[in-house]
């Protein structure tokens, strides 16, 4: 949209903003959803962890946030609004902390509840990566510690795994699944221990939710970084937490008449009516499952056949419009595609400078496969999703010559600063050619020829219907590790109910598709990397 700024003092983008979070109220009032009307949203949040990243946008930032603010009461929704990571939120807004560990978080207004609106249980996985793994303990551990401290609300992020399908997993070089480790996985399998062990955790900070709720809190300082707080309520019921942040020494407390406790080294104990010991986030006692993914022995062998991307046009250097300039990807692929084509010409009159050149390209990311004058020559990728530099010995012949880049994208910023401006492809460049004793020949000002996405993703080579022009090879040596390929092959759905994989280890960047074809219909899961 031009001219739009997200995230800050922009009238489009406030305008855009505005209508959306209009149409999302209306559409919960119309149901009768919140709290207010008797439905069951009891809360409400606008804009997410801007406070982490105000500061880039100076006073465009503060002004914006204040909108956020006005806009938002003006909803009329009689319920409060949240901030999540906004230290400074305009009243009434409530900040809230996200993050791994929020006990000592304080909210900028005294008055305002103390709430733990993302618990980050695990982390997301990127591309290459090792899988993230919070234990159960620590898992436990933030949650305990922050009832301990005045919170009044825990939140999971993420409780209940996901997969984000297709190209919307953002990044850059993010996996489509969003199992994040958490209780429950991606496929809805309990997580254990940690599933077990927090459920055991908040059945025991349940048996005093009254006295929580509405009692007086006392903090005693036992030393070596060992505290006592007691929740007393008007009728002199009680209820304890015995925390230990000292990460390297268990401790030995005795309490008198309410007995002596062992607290492991970075644990919190809970205490029924501060004498009865009911739970401790160290001292496991859930059961501990291993999930194993194994292949149908049912299934027959998958029969494989294969085609490989008709790229005679993109070698001829034929795309579907021109530019004397590098552009951006992003814009021009209009998020329909991962893939741009860059082709461009450059006529060559003395081979002895240029018979063992070096082909120059400086991209924004993320992968590039390069091309010259038909003859496949590189591939290369960005190892943590920003710009790199692309260098490859080339030979050239005299006349013409076709350079042909392809460049793709492995996911979209959505996070930071400003992440709508982030650049990708070979935005600007610059491309050059470096001949013998450094001669240089800059081609970034070149006729430049463009094309979004691949000639299969065109013909929806996934589709399980025939398509016109299109013969899958069948022949049983079918290709391995070779760039540009599609490849099909069909399955009866394995037997039982628990959730498929499909394991897309050996693949290097590229998409897949699962048909499932019912009677007419076919639906599609795509799965990007």
């Amino acid at each position: 949209m031009p001219g739009i700024e997200m995230r800050t003092d922009n009238p489009i983008y406030k305008n855009e903003m505005q209508i959306f979070t209009t149409k999302i109220v209306s559409m919960a009032k119309e149901s009768n959803l919140f709290a207010s009307q008797g439905g069951p949203i009891i809360l409400a949040q606008i804009e997410n962890e801007y406070g982490n990243i105000m500061v880039d946008y100076g006073d465009a930032g503060k002004s914006y946030i204040k909108w956020c603010a006005q806009m938002d009461l003006a909803q009329n929704i009689g319920l409060p609004w949240i901030m999540c990571q906004q230290h400074d939120a305009p009243q009434p807004m409530i900040n809230t902390c996200n993050g791994y560990y929020c006990d000592q978080f304080q909210p900028n207004n005294p008055k305002s509840p103390k709430m733990f609106t993302e618990n980050w249980i695990g982390w997301f996985q990127k591309w290459g990566q090792r899988v993230p793994h919070r234990s159960a303990e620590d898992s436990a551990f933030p949650v305990a510690r922050f009832f301990q401290n005045g919170g009044i609300l825990n939140n999971y992020y993420m409780y209940h795994g996901g997969t984000n399908f297709g190209r919307t997993a953002g990044g850059p070089y993010i996996t489509t699944s969003y199992d994040y480790d958490a209780p429950l996985d991606e496929y809805g399998n309990l997580n254990q221990p940690k599933w077990g062990h927090l459920k055991q955790l908040h059945a025991a900070i349940k048996l005093g939710e009254k006295i929580l709720t509405n009692g007086t809190r006392t903090d005693k300082d036992l030393g070596n970084q060992v505290t006592l707080t007691t929740y007393t309520n008007a009728n002199g019921e009680r209820f304890c937490f015995l925390s230990n942040i000292n990460n390297n020494q268990d401790a030995n407390v005795d309490l008198q008449q309410d007995g002596k406790y062992i607290v492991p080294s970075w644990s919190v104990t809970i205490l029924n009516g501060c004498n009865k010991e009911v739970f401790n986030t160290a001292k496991v006692n859930s059961q501990t499952s291993i999930m194993v993914k194994k292949s149908d022995d049912a299934s027959p062998k998958l029969t494989w056949v294969w085609i490989p991307e008709k790229k005679k046009d993109t070698m001829q250097g034929k795309g579907s419009f021109k530019a004397n300039q590098l552009l951006e990807q992003k814009e021009l692929t209009f998020d329909v595609s991962d893939y741009l084509w860059y082709m461009t010409s450059v006529d060559i009159n003395d081979t002895s400078i240029w018979s063992n050149a070096t082909l120059h390209v400086n991209t924004m990311g993320h992968t590039i496969r390069a091309y010259v004058n038909g003859r496949h020559v590189g591939y290369k990728f960005s190892q943590w999703g920003g710009n790199f530099t692309y260098e490859k010995q080339v030979s050239l012949k005299e006349g013409p010559n076709i350079i042909t880049l392809l460049s793709a994208t492995v996911g979209l910023a959505n996070y930071g600063a400003n992440f709508d401006k982030i650049k990708t492809g070979i935005a600007g460049g610059p491309v050059q050619l470096i001949g013998k004793n450094n001669v240089t020949i800059d081609l970034s000002t070149n006729i430049w020829s463009y094309k979004v996405g691949l000639n299969g993703e065109k013909r929806q080579l996934y589709n399980s219907q025939p398509r016109i022009g299109v013969s899958w090879r069948t022949n049983s040596s079918y290709p391995i590790g070779r760039p540009m390929t599609w490849y099909k092959a069909e399955f009866k759905a394995p037997s039982g109910a628990d959730p498929v994989v499909v394991d897309l280890q050996g693949m290097g960047k590229g998409q897949a598709w699962v048909v499932i074809t019912q009677l007419a219909k076919a639906s599609y899961d795509q799965y990007n990397k």
